[in-house]
């Protein structure tokens, strides 16, 4: 009767471990939202991450001071173009999304916006979707 119970256990253990274990790449979304420092901070954590793991899906939302890198011309800290970085993670399939609240708060007009990214209509809100609906993990780099 005990190992009948044992073995009870372990098959239910190994069921509810399998229902957590998760099918296809890890998905995540990293949320910016402080300006170029965090921005230059995330593309060498994406770069790294995906050099880690490239069957990765990373999706960078940004919204407020976050957006500043994805805006035509913008340069990091050492003034080399984020042109080039965005190019290089969007080929090896990397999704940018910009906050449509901040274009509009900001007087932004969405064609200064660089090509490899999307405008969704909130920065805030793409993030919990992301999340809440499509099972990404948060990183907040």
């Amino acid at each position: 009767m005990k190992a009948i119970r044992t073995l009870l256990f372990v098959l239910g253990l190994s069921l509810w471990a399998g229902a957590f274990a998760a099918d296809g790449p890890v998905k995540v979304v990293y949320h910016l939202s402080e300006g170029l420092a965090q921005a230059s901070r995330a593309m060498n954590n994406i770069r790294n991450h995906l050099d880690a793991d490239p069957t990765a899906k990373i999706v960078v939302v940004a919204h407020g001071p976050g957006i500043e890198f994805l805006l035509e011309g913008a340069k990091d800290t050492k003034g080399q173009s984020y042109a080039g970085s965005i190019g290089d993670l969007a080929n090896r399939g990397v999704q940018f999304r910009v906050c449509n609240n901040t274009l509009v708060a900001r007087g932004i007009a969405k064609e200064k916006v660089v090509l490899e990214a999307t405008v969704v209509p909130s920065g805030v809100a793409e993030v919990a979707r992301l999340q809440a609906r499509e099972g990404y993990v948060y990183l907040h780099p």
